[in-house]
């Protein structure tokens, strides 16, 4: 379990997805709101959390996962039209993230190549964004940068003012504190000459 204590994997992993359940689910009529008894039927369509419908998909094959809307046609034509502007943090703060762990459990595999495409072309101009705005367009542009967009743009801002203090001055290299020392060097012996 590599983010277990992570909270971003956690709130990731609290997005609902639809489902529809291959299988009649006694006991469980709490998940279906629309239900009269205690009991899913089968082909009830019901929005669970990412991790309940992963485990129900993995264990019992009880339902199957259809794709969130974040990746509908839609979404997909307008990143296409112009990915700069579009905001993913609204259609799903962790649009990648929950990308990367939905594409093995739907039937569309258009959507890892979906994602790359999304990713490449949105990188360009976070990295952009990150290298050259003021302060006063930071606000205007982040809060539509999905978490892990977020995560480089600031990595991207540190390192441009990591940069711009070295180049500004300060000291740049230092003297190896092993250089300070005096070695007694011995020469070695040469052949005699008798």
């Amino acid at each position: 379990m590599p983010g277990y204590y992570d909270i971003d994997d956690i709130l990731m992993e609290d997005e609902p997805i639809s489902v529809v359940f291959q299988v009649t689910a006694n006991g469980v009529g709490l998940l279906d709101p629309g239900a009269e008894s205690n009991c899913v039927e089968k082909g009830a369509k019901v929005d669970l959390p990412f991790w309940l419908a992963h485990g129900l998909l993995s264990l019992e094959q009880a339902v199957s996962i259809n794709p969130p809307p974040c990746f509908t046609q839609k979404t997909r034509k307008e990143i296409q039209a112009d990915a700069a502007c579009v905001d993913l943090r609204i259609r799903c703060p962790y649009f990648y993230e929950l990308g990367c762990k939905i594409v093995p459990l739907v039937s569309d595999k258009s959507i890892g190549l979906f994602l790359r495409y999304a990713f490449t072309s949105r990188y360009k101009e976070v990295l952009s964004k990150s290298h050259s705005s003021s302060t006063m367009t930071v606000p205007k542009f982040v809060p539509r940068l999905t978490k892990e967009e977020t995560c480089v743009f600031e990595s991207a801002r540190e390192s441009m003012a990591a940069f711009k203090k070295w180049r500004a001055g300060g000291v740049r290299l230092q003297k190896a504190s092993i250089l300070g020392r005096k070695r007694k060097t011995k020469l070695p012996d040469g052949p005699s000459t008798t």
